[in-house]
């Protein structure tokens, strides 16, 4: 089991330098990874706990990676409808290469009505936009020569492609998985919904003549009951995650330092019974 952990990219957590120590926090620790959010146009009527205060996932991704030296680098998710392809293929190549190929491309489709609406993008067309940009950014990594609207191009800097997980529920996501994704990436699924959602994951991925993806499970443990923490991953583990990544609640770094102390102690040594 790999156990890595989400980082506040949002609020007044997101300041460069609580930011800053949280991810280094986590990387001294020795969890697998650390992961940010996307959302690009809060409206003022749902700011509370943001102030409407996001980093652009990649960019922070991009600044972190020059100043750590181990920890993998997620993007837990990245929306695609709300990005064009090409620069997104970009910006994604050059983080791996930047980091020394250390990002985890953690990808969905979005939800929030008023970000697509300041974007002027169609909510409805969502699922379609995120699978072409899939198809286009895969297609990018396999040869430096790339093709988009008729034009051929040089696609350099050319590293290997970073793990793609496919973030949402229910069928279409594990479907998207399958033909995309190098794991599914599902958010607080109890252990007996997701053992059953991991099996239809594998039935897909056999009939599609592909070994089974990966499953990193988006979820949270009680910092005040360690046993239970304990016993939660050992669930999650047995239905089918093959890596955790624990959401925290936290005011400071000071706070985050904590529950990373916490995760290393109690949640990461299941991994290695």
């Amino acid at each position: 089991m790999k156990l890595g952990v989400a980082v506040r990219s949002m609020g007044p957590q997101s300041a460069p330098g609580s930011l800053l120590e949280c991810v280094r926090a986590a990387e001294n620790a020795g969890l697998a990874d650390a992961w940010i959010q996307d959302h690009i146009a809060i409206p003022p009527d749902d700011a509370e706990g943001s102030g409407g205060r996001y980093l652009d996932p990649l960019t922070a991704l991009a600044w972190l990676a020059g100043q750590t030296t181990r920890i993998g680098l997620g993007t837990g998710v990245l929306i695609l409808p709300y990005r064009a392809p090409l620069p997104t293929a970009k910006a994604v190549a050059t983080v791996q290469e930047l980091s020394g190929g250390r990002l985890r491309l953690g990808v969905g489709v979005g939800w929030m009505d008023a970000e697509f609406r300041a974007l002027g993008v169609e909510r409805r067309h969502r699922g379609r936009l995120a699978d072409e940009t899939l198809a286009f950014l895969r297609s990018c990594f396999e040869d430096d020569v790339a093709r988009a609207h008729g034009q051929e191009f040089l696609f350099r800097p050319r590293p290997a492609r970073p793990p793609i997980y496919v973030g949402g529920a229910g069928p279409h996501a594990l479907e998207r998985t399958v033909r995309f994704g190098d794991g599914w990436m599902p958010m607080m699924v109890p252990p007996e919904k997701l053992a059953g959602e991991t099996a239809k994951l594998r039935e897909l991925a056999t009939a599609a003549g592909r070994t089974a993806p990966e499953v990193v499970a988006l979820c949270g443990f009680d910092p005040g009951d360690p046993l239970r923490a304990a016993d939660q991953a050992r669930a999650l583990l047995a239905a089918g995650a093959t890596h955790l990544v624990a959401g925290t609640r936290y005011d400071d770094a000071e706070g985050f330092r904590r529950q990373v102390d916490f995760l290393a102690e109690h949640v990461a040594p299941v991994g290695a019974e």
